[in-house]
This record gives structure tokens, sequence and C-alpha cells, in this order.
């Protein structure tokens, strides 16, 4: 199920938001995702959130952060990823908006396969300017 974040969701939300970034940004101290943690705890209640949930109440798996129509990141637990709460997230985004952007690592092929699958398109490479990796912005429009 896909609801808004509650405040109970916090802990959880970042549990999954420091482990996947360390795991799907290899090609990035893990340092740096510790550094901006506190940043980032601070932003999302402050964000568009939403998580997906277990069936029956159960523990958060996932959630897709939103800012207007820029998609600050999606996020899956590790045990769970791959089966299919990344794509509900994104389709239920696609429900609530018109048009969705995004930037994601060139490196992180996996993430930049699973954006174009969902038909986002690749709009300009540029780097990002904390970590100097190449990066993709993105765009999907109904």
């Amino acid at each position: 199920m896909i609801r808004e974040l509650q405040e109970k969701d916090l802990e959880r939300a970042m549990e999954i938001w420091l482990d996947t970034n360390m795991k799907a940004h290899g090609f990035i101290s893990s340092q740096y995702w510790k550094d901006h943690a506190k940043t980032v705890r601070e932003m999302i209640p402050r964000a568009e959130v939403y998580v997906y949930e277990e069936e029956g109440g159960g523990s958060i798996l996932g959630f897709i952060g939103m800012s207007g129509e820029y998609i600050a990141g999606i996020f899956v637990c590790e045990k769970r990823q791959r089966s299919g709460i990344g794509r509900q997230l994104i389709e239920f985004a696609k429900t609530l908006k018109g048009k969705l952007t995004l930037n994601v690592y060139e490196k992180n092929h996996r993430a930049v396969k699973f954006y174009t699958g969902q038909n986002f398109q690749i709009v300009t490479v540029d780097y990002d300017k904390d970590t100097g990796e190449k990066e993709y912005f993105m765009k999907w429009e109904r």
C-alpha cells in the first residue's frame, strides 16, 4: 500500500535512504552519505513523500520523495529491490503529476535502466558539483 509519510516512518525511511545510497553508489564514499544524513532527515518531513508499506500495516519497504514535479529519490530496501515496489512508486507519482524530472548518476546503471524502462528520457548530461560524478537529468511527460 502506498500512503503519505507519517512522523513515525522517519527512522525507517532514513535507514532505507542511507543503506540504499551507500550500496547503489559504491563509486561515492559512504562518508558522503553519512555526512548528508542530518540534512536529509530535516528535509524529508517538508517534502512530498510517499511510502510503500507492507500489506496489513507492516514495515516500510520503500519511499519516493518529491518536490513539485522533481523526484528527489526513490529508495527501496535491499531485500525487496526488483520486486516491483519502485515501479509502483513511479506509477503512483505519475497519477499525481503530468510531468516528472529527476537526476541520476551515470554510473548507477541499474537506476538508469530502471528509469528508461519507466519511459524517462535523458534530457541533459552534467556533473554533480558535490561529488564530481557525471549525472543525467531525465524527464517523463504524460
